[in-house]
C-alpha cells in the first residue's frame, strides 16, 4: 500500500486526484500507476483501469489470477467491473468512498454473487494517510477555484 501512496503522490504532484494503484503477482509488483485523466484527456484512466492494463501485459494474459490489487481509494463501478473482468481474486484498499464506491459504501459488485468472480476483500489498509492526501487534495483544488 505504502508503493500505492507513492503513486497517489505522484498524481498530486501532476494535479490529478491522487489515487494510486499497485499490482502484485507472486510477490512481485507487476504493475504500479496513477490517475492520469486529466493528463491523458480519458475518463477511464483511473489508477486501477491503467495498473489492469499493465498487468496484464506483463503476464500475457487477461486473467490476472494469483494477483493482488493494492489501491488507496476505494473502486468506483467502472474499475470494480474491470477487477471482476480481470478476475483479480484480491483486492486491498485504504480509503472509502461514500460518493462513488462500488467495493462495499454504496455498491458491493466484488462480492456481488450475481456476477461470475469474486473478490476477497481487504478495506481500511492505511486509510487515515490514503484519505488525507485525498482531502487536502481537494481543499487545495477549492481554495484555488477548480472543479
Amino acid at each position: 500500500m505504502l508503493r500505492a501512496l507513492a503513486e497517489a503522490a505522484a498524481a498530486r504532484e501532476e494535479d490529478e486526484v491522487p489515487v494510486g494503484a499497485v499490482i502484485v503477482h507472486k510477490a512481485k509488483i507487476i504493475a504500479s500507476a496513477h490517475n492520469q485523466r486529466e493528463q491523458l484527456h480519458d475518463p477511464t484512466a483511473h489508477a486501477e483501469m491503467i495498473a489492469i492494463t499493465q498487468a496484464a501485459e506483463s503476464l500475457g494474459s487477461w486473467r490476472l489470477e494469483d494477483c493482488v490489487l493494492y489501491v488507496t481509494l476505494e473502486p468506483c463501478p467502472m474499475c470494480a467491473g474491470a477487477i471482476v473482468q480481470a478476475r483479480i481474486p484480491i483486492v486491498v484498499y485504504g480509503a472509502t468512498d461514500p460518493k462513488t464506491g462500488a467495493v462495499q459504501s454504496l455498491f458491493q459488485l466484488l462480492s456481488d454473487p450475481r456476477l461470475n468472480h469474486r473478490c476477497q476483500i481487504v478495506p481500511g489498509v492505511l486509510a487515515g494517510p490514503c484519505g488525507l492526501i485525498l482531502t487536502e487534495f481537494f481543499q487545495s483544488q477549492r481554495r484555488l477555484g477548480k472543479k
